[in-house]
Formats: structure tokens, C-alpha cells, sequence
């Protein structure tokens, strides 16, 4: 796993070309679904798996500790721990409520999604490229001058399918993966 200090609010990945990204959300503490996901994108040719919310419980830092590819996650409203979780998985990434990346030239915001206004205001801003987000258990991809990007659940209790999406860092193209 590449260690990299990050800043609290941006961060820059640049250590070598990134072709493509895993994006995950909403596990809600299902640990078979959460192994088969690193399964996943441990097999893929990943250097970064991003997280939009809702881990649950530290506990489940055990399971994300042995992704391969580097982990970036943000708080989702369910995470009620916050402290347990920040201290569970600070060896493995910072946890906050909302993250700013560039990868490969793209700007990213990841965000949990609770509030939809925000979400919106984010894809309409024009500062990214893409809009990450999680809460509605909804797989959602949008393009358009910002593509936004819910991969729907890992848990698959809400829709009965855990799902997980690759973004290709070429071209924004995306493929959906049920686990």
C-alpha cells in the first residue's frame, strides 16, 4: 500500500498514472459483502478505492485494511462513532465529511449525500469533473459537465444488489459491478 500524507481538505494524486478508480458506499457493517468488494478490487489494477460513507462500525476497519489499492472514505450519516471509527481506521485513511481529490487531472468531491441541495449545488458549481456521493442506496450515474456518481449499496439490503462502479481515469467511463 503507497503511504501519502494527506491534507485535511485536498488531495493531490500524482505518484504515478492512475487508470482507474473502485467507488463504493453504504456497507452498513455487511462484512460479506464488504470482503467481497476488496476481493474485487484487489483483483483489478487499482491504486485507489473511494468511499462515500456510511461504514457503521469500527469493527469493519478490519476488513477495509487489507484493500490493496489505497483507501479515501468520507463520513456517512449513519456513522455515528465517529471517534472509534477515526481512530480504527487511521492507519488506513482520514475519515471526514467531505474530501476534495484530483486524479489524473480530474477534479473529484466525495460526499455522503444527505442533504440532496448540496449534492446539487456541488454537480452545479463547475469545480469538478465528478461528484461522488452515497445515502440513497441508489446506483445513479449522470453525465453531463460534471458526472455524478452514486455506486448505489454495498450492503444491498434497501435494493437486494450490492453494487460497486470502476471509473476509468482516460475518459470517465464507468462499468457497474454486482457483487
Amino acid at each position: 500500500m503507497i503511504t501519502r500524507q494527506f491534507s485535511e481538505k485536498d488531495i493531490n494524486i500524482k505518484h504515478q498514472y492512475i487508470n482507474m478508480i473502485g467507488i463504493m458506499s453504504d456497507s452498513h457493517d455487511n462484512l460479506d459483502a464488504i470482503r467481497k468488494a476488496v476481493k474485487l478490487f484487489n483483483s483489478k489494477d487499482l491504486d485507489i478505492v473511494i468511499r462515500a460513507g456510511d461504514l457503521i462500525s469500527p469493527f469493519t476497519a478490519t476488513e477495509f485494511q487489507k484493500l490493496d489499492p489505497e483507501l479515501v472514505a468520507v463520513y456517512g450519516n449513519n456513522d455515528g462513532e465517529r471517534e472509534g471509527l477515526k481512530s480504527a481506521f487511521k492507519d488506513t485513511c482520514l475519515l471526514e465529511d467531505f474530501k476534495e481529490i484530483s486524479v489524473e487531472g480530474w477534479k473529484f468531491s466525495i460526499i455522503h449525500g444527505t442533504n440532496p441541495a448540496i449534492v446539487d449545488s456541488l454537480r452545479k458549481s463547475g469545480n469538478y469533473d465528478v461528484v461522488i456521493r452515497g445515502h440513497t442506496h441508489k446506483l445513479e450515474v449522470l453525465n453531463g459537465n460534471t458526472m455524478l456518481i452514486n455506486p448505489g449499496e454495498l450492503c444491498g439490503y434497501v435494493s437486494s444488489k450490492q453494487t460497486v462502479v470502476l471509473l476509468d481515469t482516460d475518459d470517465l467511463s464507468f462499468e457497474v459491478i454486482y457483487l
